[in-house]
């Protein structure tokens, strides 16, 4: 896989990140729990983000190995070929507590790159 490459995944990483943060942007637990349109808005984000992952190099999951990448890929797979067993308090404890320092990790690996 080329740097390119890389840099395009990455992009799409920090930019679903950003998305899902703005979708829950002042939203509490109990709204999002009901309201179907902000979930499917944010499980479509984390499933981008998996897919992405799945296509960085090796080269980038070496670098970053404080990033848990089969973690991400994996909640990805369970969102995708779990239909009707989709855990709305995982997703939310996923965009509160992995997704910013996932932010984080993104945005230094983009500085790599010039896109």
């Amino acid at each position: 896989m080329t740097q390119r490459n890389d840099g395009v995944y990455l992009h799409h990483i920090y930019d679903a990140i950003s998305k899902t943060e703005t979708y829950l942007e002042n939203i509490s637990y109990e709204t999002f729990s009901k309201n179907t349109l902000i979930q499917d808005g944010v499980i479509r984000q984390i499933e981008i983000i998996g897919e992405a992952t799945k296509n960085l190099s090796e080269s980038i999951r070496i670098k970053y190995t404080n990033v848990p990448w089969k973690d991400i890929a994996g909640m990805r797979d369970k969102l995708i070929h779990g239909y009707f067993g989709i855990d709305i308090e995982a997703v939310w404890e996923t965009t509160k507590q992995d997704l910013p320092s996932l932010k984080s990790e993104v945005k230094k690996a983009l500085k790599e790159f010039s896109l």
